[in-house]
């Protein structure tokens, strides 16, 4: 089968929506299977090596991503594939693409990401209006003329329901996953130590971008409590790009702890080195639609800390891989402190439960397979 993925940018400093297509499409490679991206970047501007064919036919305008020259390649190319994929919502990529496929033969399918979450509707008043009007012009008829609309999880189905009105469309939970670690773990350890001699090893790991929706203040201000009463946790590592923003500069305001450390950006070695030299991984998410960071630190045997905004929490804590608690500051204080209250043993046990976590859940061939069966037999409306 042949699949084109379609997605506004992939440029990796965009996010995790950047990182699923990555391994999603990479995955369909090695079944066999012929798999190619579509995005608006301009020509080059993407510089890491990837496995697949990446046509770049930016620029696109604005944070909407109109695009001249998208539906005119659509509708010349569009049968060469077998089936197209969306990914996101609200930007021009999905109204292209519903406007060129929908009198045609060529069926496509939508990977909201989570951007269906009620959260943002809460947190992000101004813009819901406007999301509103938009949904009953364009987005609406994006998903219920899909032939299924992919989510990650459960959890992100059902919230999805609640988000706006009219709703109808076809579903399916195909999940998210990620490729083993493509690294030698030891050298990666070494290389992070290297790097980062002031850190070292045994540290709790945040690992993404620096940005309010990750609720990085309750974890300052809950380190920095745990601190001030006596407690000696392991150091902090706050790792993602965004650390020379005002937000983070308000972060480092909030604590004088001096073990907690900005590290910026980290990729290849240097992420995969953090993640395997850290206690565990610590994430306390406002939203969080899947959070590729958990399973990578799952598949390192790493336990995940993490809030119950994070939608596959109920799957970590039910195969003891780690541990949730509400993504407010007496929340993340009891991560902390249930962490510090934990054995060696018990922190052991939970570390073994992390891999098969990982294994049983979030292999990316097993969640490529899945998604394969529902591009063959979609799912029904609901």
């Amino acid at each position: 089968m042949k699949i084109l993925h379609v997605i506004h940018t992939m440029r990796p400093e965009a996010g995790g929506v950047v990182e699923a297509v990555r391994l999603i499409a990479g995955a369909q490679l090695l079944l066999g299977h012929q798999a190619e991206v579509l995005c608006l970047d301009v020509a080059g501007t993407n510089y890491r090596p990837l496995p697949f064919h990446l046509h770049e036919i930016g620029p696109a305008k604005r944070t909407y991503g109109y695009c001249p020259y998208l539906k005119p390649w659509l509708r010349a190319h569009h049968s060469e594939y077998d089936t197209i994929i969306v990914h996101g919502l609200w930007q021009y990529v999905g109204l292209a693409v519903h406007s060129c496929l929908r009198s045609t033969q060529t069926p496509y399918f939508v990977f909201p990401h989570g951007m269906l979450d009620p959260w943002f509707n809460k947190a992000y008043l101004h813009k819901r209006i406007k999301k509103q009007l938009y949904w009953r012009w364009g987005e609406y008829r994006v998903l219920r003329d899909a032939r299924a609309v992919l989510f990650t999880c459960e959890a992100e189905r059902e919230l999805a329901r609640t988000s706006f009105s009219p709703y109808r469309v076809t579903a399916s939970v195909v999940g998210l996953g990620i490729e083993e670690p493509p690294t030698d773990l030891a050298e990666a350890r070494s290389a992070f130590e290297k790097s980062y001699p002031e850190i070292g090893k045994d540290y709790l790991l945040y690992l993404g971008r620096i940005d309010p929706k990750k609720g990085l203040d309750l974890l300052v201000l809950a380190y920095d409590e745990l601190v001030s009463n006596g407690a000696r946790p392991p150091q902090l590592v706050l790792a993602g790009p965004g650390d020379k923003t005002a937000y983070a500069e308000r972060l480092r305001s909030l604590s004088e702890a001096p073990n907690i450390h900005f590290t910026g950006m980290l990729t290849g070695d240097l992420k995969w080195g953090a993640l395997a030299n850290s206690q565990a991984l610590i994430l306390p998410s406002h939203q969080e639609n899947f959070g590729i960071v958990v399973a990578e630190a799952l598949a390192v045997n790493k336990p995940a800390l993490i809030s119950d905004k994070v939608n596959i929490w109920k799957e970590v804590v039910e195969d003891g891989a780690g541990m949730a608690e509400p993504d407010t500051l007496p929340g993340t204080e009891q991560l902390l402190c249930n962490w510090l209250s934990m054995s060696r043993g018990q922190k052991y046990a939970m570390a073994q439960a992390a891999r098969r976590c990982y294994e049983r859940r979030f292999s990316i061939p097993e969640v490529a397979k899945r998604l394969m069966e529902t591009i063959d037999q979609p799912a029904m409306p609901y």
